[in-house]
């Protein structure tokens, strides 16, 4: 099979409500169009789409009263953050903030007047497929792995969410064997995703301080005091003020968020 082009048909109650919102705020365009029907795309790799008014007897009996709402339209884009502005200052209904998750999705979502949510989404520069092996992409030469090495920030391991920037320092895939190591800043009132990792973390606070809830307990810690986070206990990190840490975790950590399925990597940790 060759797929040439791909095609999201949507069944919806206002055919020209979903076709201004897709030209005014994502930048498709109209192909063909017809009373009930409309053709879309966008020229890119995004996907063409098809909208159709539900009700119409061109679909089969059972599907004519299907709708779309719920659905997301999801497309990768770069510079996130400045695609969340733009379409703030547009007036788009944002129905959910720019938010990051732990396994390195950054995203926004947009819900059109028929119900469809627009998921604008964006990946750390760095973020390896889950369950992929670090050492089989990034194979360090033993004799290299045995010398001592310097390691220089790089705009490439920062990752900033919106709550907290994490810079990556030692990790296996910058040459660490046995350590991962970062920095997190946060601005005063941040408050990060409940979650737990499955390795041990030392959190030393170096400017401001944190309000840190691990297993049901809440502690405050300050400027020079260091944090021990044992394994597989859900955590949540506030920043009552201005705030940054360094971080350490023996390497290949991965977190759990409750209410998903699965694992995720930290792609600052890598």
């Amino acid at each position: 099979m060759n797929v040439s082009s791909s095609t999201l048909s949507l069944t919806v109650a206002d055919v020209d409500a979903s076709r201004r919102f897709l030209h005014a705020y994502l930048g498709y365009e109209v192909t063909r169009a017809d009373d009930g029907f409309a053709s879309l795309t966008r020229g890119d790799a995004a996907v063409d789409v098809v909208l159709l008014r539900a009700g119409t007897e061109i679909l089969p009996p059972e599907q004519r009263d299907r709708r779309a709402a719920g659905l997301i339209l999801a497309l990768t884009v770069t510079d996130l953050a400045a695609e969340e502005t733009r379409l703030r200052a547009a007036g788009a209904p944002i129905t959910m903030p720019l938010r990051e998750e732990p396994w390195g999705e950054r995203l926004f979502q947009m819900t059109d007047p028929n119900g469809v949510v627009v998921q604008l989404v964006e990946w750390a520069a760095d973020a390896h497929p889950v369950d992929a092996d670090p050492a089989a992409t990034d194979p360090v030469d033993d004799d290299v792995s045995a010398a001592m090495r310097v390691i220089s920030p790089s705009a490439d391991h920062v990752t900033v969410s919106p709550n907290a920037t994490m810079t990556g320092l030692a990790a296996p895939s910058r040459g660490s064997a046995a350590l991962s190591t970062w920095t997190v800043t946060m601005n005063a009132g941040a408050t990060g995703p409940e979650h737990s990792v499955d390795r041990e973390q030392v959190w030393t606070v170096t400017a401001g301080a944190l309000e840190v809830t691990c297993d049901g307990r809440s502690e405050k810690v300050t400027a020079g005091q260091t944090l021990i986070l044992p394994p597989n206990l859900l955590r949540r990190v506030h920043a009552p003020e201005q705030a940054a840490a360094h971080v350490s975790m023996p390497a290949g950590g991965v977190a759990s968020v409750p209410g998903t399925d699965g694992t995720r990597e930290l792609p600052w940790a890598r």
